[in-house]
């Protein structure tokens, strides 16, 4: 039986297009989802509840753009339609249709690091490896 690699920072990127432009080195992860109560007169609580969409919000730290991105002129602040590409030992998580809504950056002269995004993605899911 062959031993899984454990995931390092360059499983965890940016792609756009199946390409990939950005190693991230970190990232938290965090969903919700919204519900309503269904009300019957008569009722004093509610007798069901009715799930509602996803919301999947990420925070990315320490993002480097790829060498070939960086000869393509990447803006990370014109990314539109992206996907967040996480490896895992067993499986594939793949955030899909992002869009950043928060960028903070400190940085040093020539240097190609944004230390966080924050971004909204339409749709998660898992693949197997």
């Amino acid at each position: 039986m062959a031993v899984k690699a454990i995931p390092t920072s360059s499983d965890i990127y940016l792609e756009i297009n199946g390409r990939k432009v950005a190693v991230v080195q970190s990232y938290t992860a965090q969903t919700t989802k919204s519900s309503t109560a269904v009300e019957a007169f008569g009722e004093s609580e509610p007798v069901a509840a009715i799930p509602g969409q996803h919301q999947h919000l990420v925070e990315l730290t320490r993002i480097y753009a790829t060498d070939e991105a960086l000869a393509d002129g990447i803006d990370f602040y014109g990314l539109e339609d992206f996907n967040l590409v996480i490896c895992k030992p067993d499986r594939r998580v793949i955030y899909s249709g992002c869009q950043w809504s928060k960028i903070g950056e400190t940085g040093n002269l020539g240097t190609s690091v944004l230390e966080k995004i924050t971004l909204v993605a339409a749709r998660r899911m898992e693949t197997s490896l």
